[in-house]
């Protein structure tokens, strides 16, 4: 991971909360997605027509893709073409979220929710926060393991899905990419061919919607590991910072906490991917879980199909009718 994605961890209420913290839905682990308004000068002059809409650009980037606490969150951010470097990198100067700090992420974050600014009034945007639980329980299902490239995937798809059919005219597609980026952009391409999509490394840094698009996830995602730690702080934790840090496996803090509040047999809640190795390693460790055994169920009068077709000795008293599969038997068995 990023070292600033360790070192730069704000501190508890210095984070702007945006209204696509859905508290209630974080708490239950849910995975779920936020829209904001789309500003009416980017709707269609026809409503039967998207095409009479300003053509925008629109941009996609996550956060928070290698941390064993807390969600995975994808952003998009869109705006009409002609205004993506001049207010975008010229007046706000976004940048890869990376490379801000929390509180020129939370100022950026601010200003576009905000009624009456510029940003607001010219640009649009939207989250989808994939749950720690939910992203552990798809990635450990016992058939039909759904990964988390799959996931990510399946989530951009859907929030540009979900712009379009607000009337947005989306005529660029900027993405930063989750694996070879060739193969991405094709596969976008096909599903979105009314658009110029382009998909390239380090496109948050390029491409100034990516940017914005990474804040907002950025932005979402450390509100949202605050909410999370406020749900397991304790009464007498009065400290300035998240004893659990940023969440990342790489972070001492992360793993100190991990180890400090590991439940034997629960292992966390639903802030933590158990498909994390790291996770996983706690809970197999010698005298820290409980191991649990399955028993196969056995009410003793359901008989399995494998009963049927074994041969085995039989005394003069077992029951043919139930294990006649596969033997010689006489008329007298009917």
């Amino acid at each position: 991971m990023d070292e600033e994605e360790v070192v730069s961890v704000p501190a508890p209420g210095s984070i702007y909360m945006p209204p696509s913290i859905d508290t209630a839905a974080l708490l239950s682990g849910a995975t779920y997605s936020h829209y904001s308004s789309v500003p009416t000068s980017l709707l269609p002059s026809d409503p039967s027509d998207p095409s009479t809409a300003p053509p925008c650009a629109l941009g996609v980037d996550e956060a928070g893709r290698g941390p064993v606490l807390g969600p995975m969150v994808y952003g998009v951010f869109f705006l009409p073409l002609p205004l993506s470097d001049p207010l975008l990198r010229e007046t706000h100067h976004f940048d890869d979220s990376k490379v801000l700090t929390p509180a020129v992420r939370s100022s950026l974050m601010r200003t576009l929710c905000t009624p009456g600014t510029d940003l607001y009034d010219s640009c649009g945007w939207a989250t989808t926060a994939l749950s720690a639980r939910d992203i552990g329980a798809n990635m450990l299902r016992p058939v039909g393991v759904y990964n988390l490239n799959a996931q990510a995937m399946d989530a951009t798809i859907a929030l540009i899905k979900g712009v379009y059919a607000k009337g947005v005219n989306i005529r660029e597609i900027y993405v930063d990419t989750i694996g070879p980026p060739a193969t991405y952009q094709a596969k976008l391409q096909a599903i979105f061919p009314g658009a110029s999509v382009t998909v390239a490394k380090k496109a948050d840094s390029l491409y100034p919607c990516v940017s914005a698009a990474s804040v907002c996830a950025k932005v979402t995602r450390d509100a949202a590991l605050e909410k999370l730690y406020e749900s397991v702080r304790p009464a007498d934790d009065d400290s300035e910072s998240m004893a659990w840090g940023s969440g990342y496996p790489s972070d001492a803090r992360c793993v100190g906490w991990m180890r400090s509040n590991m439940h034997p047999l629960f292992g966390w809640g639903s802030e933590c991917r158990f498909s994390w190795g790291t996770a996983k390693d706690m809970m197999d460790s010698k005298g820290k879980g409980v191991k649990v055994d399955w028993p196969e169920a056995d009410d003793g009068d359901t008989a399995k199909l494998t009963d049927f077709l074994t041969a085995g000795n039989r005394g003069k008293d077992s029951d043919e009718l139930g294990s006649w599969y596969g033997t010689s038997v006489g008329l007298e068995a009917f």
